[in-house]
Formats: C-alpha cells, sequence, structure tokens
C-alpha cells in the first residue's frame, strides 16, 4: 500500500523495498539520490545518470 508522506515528490510503500521512502512513480529510493549527491554530484546533474527522475524529483528527495 502506497503511503503518502510530507513530500511531494515521496511516498513509501510497503510492497517496494520494504518500505524505505521512494521518488513517486519510480523503484529509486530516496537513498540513491542523497548518496549521489554526497558523492559531489550536483543536482542539476543526477538526472543525467538517473534519466527517469526530473529535476523537480531530485530537489524533492534532497528536501
Amino acid at each position: 500500500m502506497v503511503q503518502v508522506t510530507d513530500y511531494l515528490y515521496v511516498v513509501r510503500d510497503d510492497q517496494i523495498l520494504n518500505n524505505e521512502p521512494i521518488i513517486k512513480g519510480t523503484r529509486t529510493p530516496v537513498r540513491a539520490v542523497v548518496e549521489t549527491w554526497r558523492m559531489g554530484v550536483p543536482p542539476e546533474e543526477i538526472p543525467i545518470g538517473m534519466p527517469h527522475l526530473t529535476l523537480a524529483q531530485v530537489f524533492g528527495a534532497l528536501t
């Protein structure tokens, strides 16, 4: 079951990644976006490596 969160682009689904926060409409964990950003990749470049994400989704994950 999908659970909404306080964040527009972040949801939890108990059938995807054991209810870990994911980007809405994908199976991409928020953790993957945050780890990429922490490695020094600017938010504007993250969709280059994850083309299924929009810039808005990336910023939503980093909020």
